[in-house]
């Protein structure tokens, strides 16, 4: 396994070099690895955020799957794929200082290869997030058919998605600040069978605030349909160590999306008051799981999309969407973004089949997933927001989630 680590100022090591076409990026990063230790005694530069890069398999046609980590001065790592630009695991410290993956994920590319179809394990998702009704949609005066891969609805971008493409690093960088990777896919016309080529960029930075943030840009040589999200698995007491029910969580959202038996939304955004939806003030995870209300007993749990509170679109600050705190570990986690909607799951379908890097098993309520996103089946919701794009506009939204801890 090769291993690059970046220890120079990526401004002064990387922006040149980034500016250069047709570098190889293994190349970059190999003319960045450079030290400041002295021998003899000379003094080093202060610490601040590191990348690294290191070869992590082969996909089944040969191409290699890498992983690229990236670590703060306050104990925060996070290591993503270039496989689906998936966050495979994040380390966080608790209130004792101690360090410990929160990320559910697997240990090797095999198992990714194998499972991920089911369970989208950190991946990023694409082009269109959640669900699509019938597997079709207008755009334009045509209709495009998809392929279904939740009969009789496509669900987060189709059965060969973005989570199972390799994307390429565009660009890898540190500064006292933080540490970044961008991350790049190209999908073609008709790609699931979506219209025109997209070109998206993803880009995950960890700064010294403790922010792990993740900024999406696409763009469309034809008009087309675009909705990217991130499907992290989230434990604060640790991944493989049991139920997330203690978790106390706050959502700010008046409104929620009520959805049919086939979890495609009624077309309402219903308040959230009165119901087992109303996270506008703490409440543990578990309180209300199991209640009869339908929009419960259907999915098994919570799968539903907020609708969060506060301004949303391209120039839009982040605002709170959510805010999640173990009082086991003392770990605590928000959710920012400038997306309109929200889907929180708390993995109703993870029945025991799937073995993390803990080497426990994965079950009902082992974690939490937090989808800043547009609302599902927007194509064919009038009422809802538009996710067309068109040549000429850029896609750009941001997700944060921000680390700390409480006594």
């Amino acid at each position: 396994m090769s291993s690059i680590s970046n220890t120079l100022p990526a401004r002064r090591l990387l922006s040149p070099l980034l500016s250069r076409k047709g570098r190889h990026v293994a190349g970059l990063l190999c003319a960045s690895a450079l030290s400041l230790a002295v021998v003899g005694g000379s003094a080093m530069a202060a610490p601040e955020p590191t990348v690294t890069v290191t070869d992590w398999g082969k996909m089944p046609d040969g191409q290699t799957v890498q992983m690229i980590t990236l670590h703060n001065d306050h104990g925060v790592t996070a290591r993503i794929l270039t496989y689906g630009a998936t966050i495979q695991s994040v380390d966080t410290p608790d209130r004792a200082g101690k360090e410990q993956d929160i990320a559910l994920g697997f240990p090797n590319l095999q198992d990714y290869l194998k499972y991920n179809d089911d369970a989208f394990f950190g991946a990023v998702l694409g082009r269109v997030a959640n669900r699509i009704a019938g597997g079709s949609f207008q755009l334009e005066g045509k209709t495009y058919h998809l392929p279904t891969n939740q009969a009789p609805n496509t669900l987060h971008g189709g059965p060969v998605s973005f989570k199972d493409k390799l994307w390429t690093i565009a660009g890898v960088g540190h500064d006292a600040n933080g540490a970044w990777v961008t991350l790049r896919l190209v999908s073609p016309d008709g790609d699931q069978g979506f219209p025109g080529e997209l070109t998206t960029l993803a880009t995950y930075k960890l700064n010294n605030d403790d922010d792990l943030s993740l900024n999406f840009k696409a763009t469309t040589n034809a008009p087309t349909i675009v909705n990217l999200a991130t499907h992290n698995y989230w434990n604060l007491n640790g991944e493989g160590s049991g139920s997330d029910e203690p978790e106390i969580l706050q959502i700010f959202a008046n409104r929620y999306i009520p959805t049919n038996d086939l979890s495609i939304p009624t077309g309402k955004l219903a308040p959230v008051e009165g119901t087992p939806f109303d996270f506008r003030q703490p409440h543990r995870v578990g309180e209300r799981l199991r209640s009869p209300d339908p929009q419960m007993s259907v999915p098994r749990g919570y799968d539903k999309c907020w609708v969060i509170d506060g301004p949303y679109g391209n120039g839009h600050k982040v605002r709170l969407a959510a805010k999640l705190i173990d009082p086991r570990s003392g770990r605590v986690m928000e959710v920012l973004t400038n997306l309109p909607g929200m889907q929180f799951y708390t993995t109703n379908n993870i029945l025991g089949n799937y073995v993390g890097p803990s080497g426990r098993t994965y079950r009902q309520t082992d974690a939490l997933a937090f989808e800043p996103e547009f609302f599902p089946d927007s194509p064919n919701q009038p009422a809802f927001p538009s996710i067309e794009l068109k040549p000429g506009q850029t896609y750009d939204f941001t997700t944060v989630f921000h680390f700390s801890t409480e006594k």
